[in-house]
């Protein structure tokens, strides 16, 4: 045998028998998961297996001898590798019953479940969030299901009870009025880290500050001079997580520093970078801590508030800011007095906490029959660095094909188009990957319809293309992170 298909043979089989052996080193974790997601996360974990191995060399081997790669493999990876050594003379009595055709349909059953029906003339599901101006428009709501709405999304960080009844009275009249189905889709508000002025600023909702700029974090603007500029995150239990030396992000990024020192209930962060037109800091703003991991619930006691109402009305919850296994099981449990038949949970991926712990997430949502993961890129670039999105967006997709779990791709698709009426080149290529996931989630904006027709032509040019590209196959930090514990 050639050295080359000698090398193949003995790396894949090395594989071949650390997967075999998953269902017996992971066999308390498996015992948790759903009877119908057995055979799923064990295919997740046996990809798990081999991302935390540098197969590069292994897989310019095998495209050279031409044999099949691993990659586009994620669904199926260890009956394709067994499929490979066969071609190399090595017999199994057996192969990974996990096949392609399994993963595929796994997948589709998932995502008619969570965003229904996919309209005949798109690959993809879509979700378009609803503005409380949309109930002032008459055929608004028909008109975006005739265009490709099948999953409306009501954020419950804005409005009210009130508000959201009217508009789903308006989804299900518009729904039964066209004939076309819609699923709801509820996100819950999650920690609301906003800045709040407390000195210098506070009436106007702004304060002017520079590079070098010392700024305060404080929970109360008790003992400042009025000159300090005085900020709250909006949330007890941060300011007591900080540690000097920490990073804190204002604006979507816009304005970054390092906190200095903490003492009693407040934190000197010393402003660093200013990327904005205008130097200030505005009131309501995002504030990103993505290093430091904050002593505050993922599920919020207004979150916990909301529960009664979007138990009655979803057919999903989103769940923001999640950063944890137990996140998972305690919202679970948090509806299940509500609603024994708890709609499925759509994972809300934006924190680097969550990235780091990915696979549990994965893990523990495989408790239940159903759940989606939402790559939410706004708050995730910022707490990963703009730089990693491209990177961390990439592996969490192959991560879900590999645990067969749909993907919505979310924040600023076709934004300018959206806000505007016209397109940016480059959101038009971003838009060609969004198409790429299992359902799209569109923000607010005065142009949602011409958005969706160029959306779905966007995504039928796609469909056509839709071939997963070779990959180099590198290991993964959140695979071995995962494996080291």
């Amino acid at each position: 045998m050639p050295a080359n298909l000698s090398l193949i043979q003995s790396r894949l089989t090395a594989l071949h028998k650390e997967m075999s052996e998953v269902k017996n080193v992971f066999s308390q974790r498996l015992e948790r998961i759903h009877p119908e997601n057995k055979k799923s996360s064990l295919n997740f974990l046996k990809y798990l297996i081999l991302r935390k191995n540098d197969i590069r060399k292994l897989q310019e081997h095998l495209h050279a001898t031409g044999l099949s790669s691993l990659a586009s493999g994620e669904s199926h990876i260890h009956r394709q590798i067994q499929v490979t050594l066969q071609h190399l003379g090595t017999r199994f009595k057996r192969l990974d019953s996990c096949t392609l055709e399994f993963g595929n349909k796994k997948i589709a059953k998932s995502s008619v479940r969570l965003f229904g029906e996919v309209q005949a003339e798109w690959p993809s599901s879509v979700m378009v969030t609803f503005d409380a101006s949309f109930l002032e428009e008459k055929k608004l709501v028909d008109e975006l299901l005739k265009s490709g709405m099948g999953v409306a999304r009501i954020n419950c960080a804005h409005d009210d009870e009130a508000v959201w009844l009217k508009m789903v009275e308006k989804i299900q009249a518009a729904s039964k009025q066209t004939g076309i189905p819609c699923k709801i889709h509820f996100d819950l508000a999650g920690p609301k880290i906003r800045t709040v002025l407390l000195g210098k600023g506070k009436k106007k909702g702004k304060v002017k500050v520079h590079p070098d700029s010392l700024v305060w974090l404080s929970e109360t603007g008790k003992g400042f001079d009025r000159k300090d500029t005085v900020i709250s995150p909006n949330e007890p239990g941060v300011i007591e997580s900080l540690r000097a030396g920490d990073r804190v992000f204002i604006d979507d990024g816009m304005i970054y520093g390092k906190v200095e020192q903490v003492d009693s209930g407040k934190a000197s962060v010393r402003i660093e970078r200013i990327s904005s037109r205008k130097s200030v800091i505005k009131a309501e703003k995002g504030l990103n801590f993505p290093y430091t991991t904050l002593d505050i619930p993922s599920l919020t006691e207004f979150d916990r508030a909301c529960l009664p109402f979007v138990c009655t009305y979803a057919d999903t919850v989103g769940f923001s800011f999640v950063r944890t296994a137990q996140d998972i099981a305690d919202l679970r449990a948090a509806m299940r007095e509500f609603r024994e038949d708890t709609p499925p949970v759509i994972l809300k991926i934006e924190t680097h906490e969550a990235v780091v712990n990915f696979p549990e997430l994965v893990l523990e949502g495989m408790v239940e029959q159903d759940f989606g993961v939402m790559i939410a890129r706004g708050d995730l670039a910022v707490e990963i660095g703009f730089e990693r999105l491209v990177e961390i967006q990439e592996e969490i997709s192959w991560l879900c094909e590999a645990a067969h779990v749909p993907v919505i791709w979310a924040t600023q698709v076709l934004e300018n188009l959206h806000k505007s009426g016209l397109p940016s080149r480059a959101e038009i290529t971003d838009a060609g990957r969004a198409a790429t996931a299992e359902c799209i989630m569109l923000n607010k904006g005065p142009h949602t319809l011409e958005l969706l027709k160029t959306l779905e032509s966007i995504a039928k040019r796609v469909a056509a293309l839709r071939i997963k590209n070779r990959l180099s196959l590198r290991p993964l930090k959140i695979v071995a992170d995962f494996l080291a514990r």
